[in-house]
């Protein structure tokens, strides 16, 4: 599967270099229990993807 992703992402149009995928660890409110948000965001987007 990782090779069809690759693949889609660098696809003739060449937009899939402009993303990057970003994991963040959050903390629960609810339980206290940590769970990972992950997301693609544009390269531009980063850093506020991280500060929220």
């Amino acid at each position: 599967m990782a090779k069809k992703v690759v693949a889609t992402l660098h696809g003739a149009n060449k937009e899939g270099r402009t993303y990057a995928k970003v994991i963040k660890m959050v903390k629960s409110p609810k339980t206290g229990a940590y769970y990972f948000d992950e997301q693609m965001v544009p390269n531009d987007k980063v850093q506020d993807f991280i500060k929220k």
